[in-house]
């Protein structure tokens, strides 16, 4: 089995991947994005690059014997004016920049082509690292009750539309009523948003009411960028009145599964895997 090359963003993902890589007996070397990468990758074999290096990313790669490449992460949209480029980033750059005026999945593509022609195979974390997937059903005591079913289903449809036109991939829904969608600031400022509406119309710690869901846009690349939740989201979810959090089972990541299944289980509130059969 060749290493598996990482190309690491920022939050606990790259991480994550890594880890579960290597508890599966593969070796593993990150390229971790300057700006954008987590100090924690540097417990594995790395080296720290701009994301305007190409060429500097590509023969790191070869030289550590890695053949499949995973990109992974959150990465900010660099001032194009100022990234250091080396001469294949300089050659690739113009491609970059107008795919990145199209939006965050046709620049995932842009980049899963451009290290497909440095002779790499691009892998997905489903293929990488896939105990980070989420299962179907209940991950921990409590599950969604008929009328949070329903608000489920509700914000599967909004996730589904406001992700074909590459906004987002979360809404919260309670009582059928649509609370926040997320778009460019990310789940943890949506999630703080809805903490600010009145609470005639959202759940609160005393008496939970709604949901989260996470799902993929429908016209993104799996490979790249799938939902991801952790410790932090429940932790957030509960601080709002959320009574759970709703994810597409094999087609999201949830980091540190155990601590989400505590924290959810100690807020009394349900993080539930869902297939396209519980929306019918």
């Amino acid at each position: 089995m060749t290493a598996l090359g990482i190309i690491a963003g920022g939050g606990e993902l790259p991480l994550a991947v890594a880890e579960d890589a290597a508890a599966g007996g593969r070796a593993v070397f990150v390229a971790a994005l300057a700006g954008s990468a987590d100090r924690g990758v540097e417990r594995f074999p790395h080296v720290w690059v701009s994301p305007g290096e190409v060429g500097r990313i590509f023969a790191a790669f070869r030289e550590h014997g890695c053949e499949e490449i995973l990109l992974a992460g959150q990465v900010a949209r660099p001032r194009f004016a100022d990234l250091k480029v080396d001469a294949r980033g300089a050659m690739a750059l113009p491609k970059v920049i107008a795919a990145a005026r199209k939006g965050d999945d046709a620049l995932l593509r842009t980049l899963v082509d451009l290290v497909s022609s440095g002779g790499f195979r691009v892998v997905g974390v489903a293929e990488a690292a896939p105990g980070l997937l989420a299962p179907r059903g209940p991950l921990g005591r409590v599950a969604p009750n008929a009328d949070q079913m329903s608000d489920i289903r509700a914000a599967a449809r909004v996730v589904e539309r406001a992700g074909a036109l590459d906004i987002g991939q979360a809404a919260a829904v309670c009582d059928n009523l649509t609370l926040a969608v997320e778009a460019a600031e990310g789940t943890d400022a949506m999630i703080a948003r809805i903490g600010t509406l009145p609470e005639n119309i959202r759940g609160t710690p005393a008496k939970r009411r709604g949901v989260l869901l996470k799902a993929p846009k429908p016209v993104q690349d799996g490979k790249t960028d799938l939902p991801v939740i952790g410790v932090k989201t429940v932790s957030n979810a509960a601080a709002v009145g959320l009574a759970g959090i709703a994810v597409e089972a094999g087609r999201t990541l949830v980091i540190n599964r155990p601590g989400v299944i505590d924290a959810a289980d100690r807020a009394g509130m349900f993080v539930f895997g869902f297939s396209s059969d519980d929306l019918k």
